[in-house]
């Protein structure tokens, strides 16, 4: 079923709006239990006059909702919602907005600005949403997660600024979309959820989830991230638990150093975009890192030798098909990945590819200057080897050849270690060298007789 992203859609799935003066409908695909819940938690979350409502004020929850005004059910879900005549103000006190795998189609309403105060969540994934970035969103300031992934939104991203705090947001995948452009920094810092501090403890761990109704029942936030190269359903979400997947969209230029600031992240997909330069250093900073994927861009250069260094704890990576050289570092946890994060780069070699590295291929830079001064970089390895060979021929010819006493005492130590390793040659030979002195003093005086 299609439906057009308008304002009275949210209205059904928790955001109130003036425009609601018609019916609309939608598939869910809840069990009857959590639709429940989640018809009272979008009934909180609006405000209305209770005495002029005749549906929402009347929403009892010991009844099953499909017996409610204004809900239709099909089957035991619920498919419709009338709440046209109910005197919605136009105020919001969302929460959460789960629109997750739907046909929605159109562009993402501004209405969602009137929910700046309260709302956490926001997850439209997996629809046909055809907008440009919806730069509104940046005046909520209360947003942990966004997904905006496997939709139609297009062009740059370049309409955030300073005061676009977003301090909380800890889950970002704009995944499979059309995004082009340069990559988004100029925002980084504000994300403050993303960069660990020392008030960042074990104490403070707990799930996203609200009261829906006042005796204690909780609804408990739930997406679905990509991770590892894989896609997990996160049905508790970890306030600590911190993703970026900006994949599958045409981003270029070089990758911004300023993601090494985000050392609170788990998770970083930059895969399947357009990416050039090299890699990084800074990337070596984020040492909670489990899962990295730098895959199928235009990257070039080495891998530094920070980033094995440093990402103690990762467990994926994917560096394939980009355009890479030189050797894999062979430390820390890169002694574990397997051949598949590296294939695709023509100019790598080294353990656990079955390319093997010459002498000539040198190791992984260790500075930024090594990279900056490549130009006018003296190769110290060629010129050692012929240093080292200079200097050994002439300790070991030069005394040979102006110092008499050195050169019979040498040739004497050689004639022992002959005699000692093969003596009855030795003797053999020697006895020809005394005969053919012998001979050549006899043949003066044959010569001598001969003249006489």
């Amino acid at each position: 079923m299609r439906i057009s992203f308008c304002s009275s859609l949210l209205v059904l799935m928790g955001i109130c709006s003036l425009l609601l003066q018609y019916s609309i409908s939608v598939a869910s695909g809840q069990h009857f239990g959590d639709q429940q819940s989640s018809m009272l938690q979008f009934k909180d979350s609006l405000k209305f006059d209770t005495d002029r409502s005749t549906k929402l004020a009347h929403w009892n929850p010991s009844v099953d909702c499909c017996l409610w005004e204004g809900v239709s059910c099909d089957k035991g879900l619920v498919i419709g919602l009338d709440l046209s005549n109910e005197s919605i103000s136009d105020s919001c006190s969302l929460q959460t907005l789960d629109l997750d795998g739907n046909q929605l189609q159109g562009e993402l309403p501004k209405s969602l600005t009137k929910c700046a105060a309260q709302l956490e969540v926001l997850d439209i994934g997996n629809n046909q949403i055809q907008d440009a970035f919806p730069c509104y969103l940046k005046n909520i300031h209360t947003l942990r997660v966004l997904i905006l992934r496997s939709n139609q939104f297009y062009g740059p991203i370049n309409c955030l600024d300073a005061n676009a705090t977003w301090s909380m947001l800890q889950i970002l995948d704009l995944a499979s979309n059309e995004f082009v452009g340069k990559f988004p920094i100029h925002y980084f810092p504000n994300w403050k959820a993303m960069i660990e501090t020392e008030n960042k403890t074990q104490s403070q761990l707990k799930h996203l989830q609200y009261e829906v109704l006042p005796f204690g029942v909780y609804y408990q936030n739930m997406v679905t991230v990509t991770t590892k190269s894989l896609q997990l359903e996160l049905v508790k979400i970890l306030t600590i638990f911190t993703s970026l997947d900006f994949s599958s969209n045409n981003f270029d230029e070089p990758i911004p150093g300023e993601l090494g600031e985000f050392t609170a992240l788990y998770t970083l997909n930059l895969s399947h975009n357009a990416f050039t330069g090299k890699i990084p250093q800074a990337l070596g900073k984020l040492s909670h890192l489990e899962s990295l994927d730098l895959s199928s861009n235009k990257l070039t250069g080495e891998i530094p030798l920070q980033l094995a260094d440093g990402l103690i704890f990762l467990s994926t990576l994917n560096l394939s098909f980009n355009q890479l050289v030189g050797r894999i570092p062979q430390i820390k946890q890169f002694t574990t990945l397997p051949e598949n994060s590296f294939k695709g780069n023509i100019g790598l070699c080294g353990s656990p590819l079955k390319e093997k590295c010459t002498e000539s291929v040198p190791s992984s830079p260790t500075s930024e200057e090594s990279h900056s001064n490549s130009g006018n970089a003296i190769d110290w390895n060629f010129l050692s080897a012929e240093l080292g060979f200079v200097s050994g021929f002439g300790i070991l010819v030069g005394p040979l050849i102006f110092w008499k006493r050195w050169r019979i005492f040498y040739y004497n130590c050689l004639d022992d270690i002959f005699f000692k390793m093969c003596p009855r040659l030795y003797i053999r030979i020697e006895n020809r060298g005394r005969r053919a002195r012998r001979n050549r003093g006899r043949q003066p005086q044959r010569n001598q007789g001969r003249r006489r």
